[in-house]
Parts: structure tokens; C-alpha cells; sequence
């Protein structure tokens, strides 16, 4: 539920800045930052708070985001400023990086061996994407009968109080956790030296960079597309939520069936394929195949994580969930940039954006394809199983 509950809100943007243009009557840079800003503060609280967990206990944590996160959303109601909601973005930002490394950890907890972590994962972020669909869908219901978009992050507000209070009731071990040991922020970017920790840490970044291009450029690429699949373009970015989040539930099935390296591989596959057919012969099938790639994409970023975090001991995996969790924001931000940017300098066609991002996707999946033949964490796994 936390991460349905968040998804509602962060994957809801898309819909808010046309409104807060027009509201505010700010530049496509300026409401942009109902983005990057949310993921900026993630990638922030990642990197410096993602310790927390490890050295406070989950509980403790997991209460204390929810109600930064509930205090932030409540504060959409009094607000009427384009500086003030962009502060709360900031601040829930900062909230979600608390509770989601302490949620990351908690599934590693409860797990024994990586290969269920690996599943559980999948049924966890499977909610995420489920909230991804939900969000949108709200804002837009909002909006077709004259209400505030403001009311989104009042009723998540509410979800994070249930949850807050669901969580201070439950009975939960704290012996996993550090008290008084030495982790720390130093300890997070120590991290980074870690083979393992910087591997996946940057073949999620190369995935959610190609991810985002979807979600945040895919309806501009297809905002023009007059051909005779134009009514499939008006709901190409629901079909591919909704892809990726049944995905995610299938891949229970699918990790019961073959490795997981196997699986990676054949699924980075299938995300360049669709990237680059799309590239080459246009929008007839971009329309079609950009969709189709959220059901590859589904496994690709709660299976990598698993394995990142299984690497470390579980009393190290709040930190490790941290510093994976900068990757990701911090892709999440620099990788619809770069798109932009490299769109902007060719002429301002979203095309060549595309181009950036099948890139993204073709390192993705060299990257996979090493790692099934050569299973370079293969034994590290295997020593916390």
C-alpha cells in the first residue's frame, strides 16, 4: 500500500503540469519541476538518508516518512503558490527516500534466500504499478468535474495516516536492525565502491532511463500521429502502465520457471527490440510497440534491486537500498533531460530523444546478456542465501 500509495502521486504529474500551466502560466521548463524536483529530493534522501532504517529500526523509519509524506500532501490544501507546492514536492520527496529504503529493507527481512526476495519484490512494485494507473485516472476524474487537483495529495495524505497508524500496531523484529553500529551516510557512500552495489546501481540507472523516456516523452512523440492506429496513440500510455504492472505480478510465474539472469536478458532484449524497430520504421509501429515494452520493462527494476540489495547482509540492506535508490532518481531526472536537451539541439523533434533512450536500452541489455553468460554476482548471492 505505501507504494501503491506514492505511485498515485509521483506518476500523476504528467496529468497535473498542463493544469499548472495554465494555472500558474509557467514554462514547460518551470512545471517540469513538479518532476524533477520530487525526484531530486528522492535521489537526496537516498543517498544520505537511506542509512536510517539500518540504524534506527524499520518501524521507526517506515512511521516517520509516512507522516513527513502526510504532512506534505495535507499542505497542498492551504497553499496557492507555484514556489510553495514545489517546497511540499521537495519535502515529500525527502519522505518517500525514508520509507521506501525501509520498506526495501523490510521485504529482505521477511524473505529467506534471494530468490524469493526477488519475487516478493516484483509482487511489491506489481502495487507500485497498479498506484502508477490509479493516480492519473484519479486527477483526470478530478478534473472532469471541476475539482482541485490539490484533492490527489489530500486523499494520499489520508492513506499515509491509515498506514501510519497500521504501522505503529503491528508487531514487528528489530534485530535486524543496527542500533548504535557504525552505519552511517559515510558508510552509504562507501557503498559505491562495492563492485556489486555500483553494478546494479548503474544497470538500473540505464534502465530507468529508458523507462522514463515512456511515461514522460512518449506523448509527445505521439501527440502529431494522424495515422490509422491514432486512436490506439490516445491510450498508449495507459496500455503501458497497466502492461507493466501485470507484468510485475506475472513475474512470480515466470521466476518459478526460469533464472532470473535468463530472464533479464531476454527482457532487456525485448525492450531494445521494440526501441529500435520503433526508431527505424517510425510511429505506425512506435505506437504499437512503445506500449508492448512496459510488459518487458515490468521485472527489469524489482529484480535488479533484489539482487543488488541480496548482495549485502540484511543488516546493510537499508544502506544499499539508499544508494540504488539515488540511481534511480537521479536517472529519473538526467535521463528525460538529456532526451530533451539532445531533442532540442537536433530541431525539437521528440524522435531523437527516442534515439537517446534506445541507446539506454542497447547498453541495458549488453549489460544483461554479460551478466547471464558470466553471473558475476553469482557466488555473492549465494552467500547470504
Amino acid at each position: 500500500m505505501m507504494f501503491l500509495m506514492f505511485a498515485m502521486t509521483t506518476d500523476a504529474v504528467g496529468v497535473i503540469i498542463p493544469e499548472i500551466i495554465k494555472e500558474f502560466k509557467l514554462t514547460h521548463t518551470q512545471a517540469g519541476a513538479f518532476h524533477y524536483v520530487t525526484m531530486l529530493a528522492i535521489a537526496l534522501s537516498g543517498i544520505l538518508l537511506g542509512y536510517l532504517a539500518d540504524k534506527i529500526g524499520r518501524k521507526p523509519t517506515i512511521i516517520l516518512g509516512l507522516i513527513i509524506y502526510a504532512v506534505s500532501c495535507f499542505l497542498f490544501a492551504i497553499g496557492d503558490s507555484y514556489l510553495f507546492f514545489v517546497a511540499l514536492l521537495f519535502s515529500s520527496g525527502l519522505a518517500i527516500g525514508i520509507f521506501k529504503t525501509a520498506g526495501l529493507a523490510l521485504v529482505g527481512d521477511i524473505t529467506k534466500n534471494p530468490h524469493e526476495h526477488t519475487k516478493s519484490m516484483n509482487m511489491v512494485e506489481g502495487f507500485f504499478g497498479v498506484g502508477a494507473i490509479i493516480g492519473p485516472w484519479i486527477v483526470s476524474s478530478l478534473l472532469a468535474n471541476g475539482y482541485s487537483w490539490k484533492y490527489l495529495y489530500l486523499f494520499a495524505g489520508l492513506v499515509c495516516i491509515l498506514l501510519s497508524l497500521a504501522t505503529w500496531s503491528a508487531k514487528t523484529s528489530e534485530s535486524i536492525s543496527n542500533k548504535g553500529s557504525k552505519v552511517s551516510v559515510k558508510r552509504t557512500f562507501a557503498m559505491m565502491k562495492n563492485p556489486f552495489a555500483l553494478g546494479f546501481s548503474l544497470c538500473i540507472a540505464l534502465y530507468v532511463g529508458a523507462e522514463a523516456a515512456i511515461y514522460v516523452w512518449m506523448p509527445t512523440l505521439l501527440a502529431d500521429y494522424d495515422g490509422d492506429l491514432a486512436e490506439l496513440a490516445v491510450y498508449a500510455l495507459t496500455v503501458f502502465f497497466v502492461l507493466r504492472a501485470g507484468g510485475r505480478f506475472l513475474a512470480i510465474w515466470v521466476l518459478s520457471k526460469i533464472s532470473w539472469s535468463a530472464a533479464m536478458s531476454f527482457l532487456s532484449g525485448g525492450i531494445f527490440f521494440c526501441y529500435l524497430v520503433s526508431m527505424i520504421f517510425g510511429l505506425d509501429f512506435a505506437v504499437i510497440l512503445l506500449p508492448v515494452s512496459g510488459l518487458f520493462m515490468a521485472m527489469i527494476y524489482p529484480t535488479l534491486n533484489s539482487k543488488g540489495i541480496s548482495c549485502f547482509a540484511k543488516s546493510e540492506h537499508s544502506s544499499v537500498a539508499g544508494l540504488i535508490l539515488f540511481f534511480t532518481a537521479v536517472a529519473a531526472t538526467l535521463g528525460p533531460l538529456s532526451m530533451a536537451a539532445f531533442s532540442d539541439y537536433m530541431g525539437g523533434d521528440a524522435k531523437y530523444g527516442f534515439y537517446l533512450a534506445t541507446v539506454f536500452a542497447g547498453l541495458l541489455f549488453i549489460a544483461m546478456l554479460y551478466n547471464s553468460i558470466r553471473k558475476p554476482a553469482e557466488q555473492q548471492l549465494k552467500l547470504y542465501s
